[in-house]
């Protein structure tokens, strides 16, 4: 495998176990010095999961004095960031808009949305003072479709979209390039969470009839984030088997 990263420090949020630590596997294979951003480490093991970060940060991404301070601790380490992956995210709770709780609502939108602007909003300066960075928002079919009784989960994939292609337009000319993905259903641990009914009718709207894996999501973010990521900013990568609509 190529070594894309080589000499580069990444940040994965949500790193600690499925996608995130997909991502932060991949981005490592290719010669990334990762660092991973959770809330908790306690499902994280480094010998099973292959790496050992440059920094295990424990990182609540919708409190930004906590994001300031790990991109400080970071770029002191490292003396660089180059990439930075939002995958960070909460579900939400699944009910109709009139019985959504409120407090779910914010905490959500806090996470999901609020969360990605934080984390940009403390690692940019420190990638447009060195004229390169690569910022790979992960959002969600949801996001582009608006799933029923997933709303704040949906407005939040959705807003990220709308965040990213902003934030690209403002650097485009700066060497930062920002771009999204946009997964379904995935192979992960959450499948354990979820009825037979819900998972089949989620594979049903897949033209390609399977689910989406780890590895390929981690392989798409690794393109967006990498130096041969060039000319394509504000973009939003589908991995829908062939789902997505626009």
């Amino acid at each position: 495998m190529s070594l894309r990263f080589e000499g580069q420090t990444a940040i994965v949020t949500g790193g600690a176990r499925g996608i995130g630590l997909g991502i932060a596997q991949r981005l490592t294979s290719e010669g990334a010095n990762v660092a991973i951003w959770d809330v908790g480490f306690e499902a994280f093991d480094a010998i099973e999961a292959g790496f050992e970060p440059v920094l295990k940060q424990i990182v609540d991404v919708s409190d930004f004095s906590a994001v300031e301070a790990a991109t400080a601790s970071l770029a002191a380490k490292t003396g660089r960031i180059d990439v930075l992956v939002n995958n960070a995210g909460i579900n939400g709770p699944v009910t109709e808009v009139t019985d959504y709780p409120l407090e779910a609502w914010d905490k959500v939108i806090s996470v999901d949305l609020t969360g990605v602007f934080y984390c940009c909003r403390a690692v940019l300066p420190t990638m447009l003072n060195a004229g390169y960075g690569r910022i790979v928002n992960v959002s969600s079919i949801a996001g582009k479709e608006g799933n029923p009784r997933i709303s704040a989960y949906a407005a939040a994939k959705a807003g990220v979209i709308g965040f990213t292609k902003s934030l690209a337009r403002e650097t485009a000319e700066k060497g930062v390039l920002a771009n999204c993905v946009a997964p379904v259903i995935t192979e992960t641990d959450l499948f354990k969470e979820m009825t037979l009914e819900h998972i089949a009718l989620s594979k049903s709207k897949i033209p390609m009839n399977r689910f989406l894996t780890i590895p390929e999501i981690a392989a798409t973010v690794a393109f967006a984030a990498s130096p041969e990521c060039t000319f394509t900013t504000g973009f939003t990568f589908d991995l829908s088997g062939g789902r997505a609509t626009y």
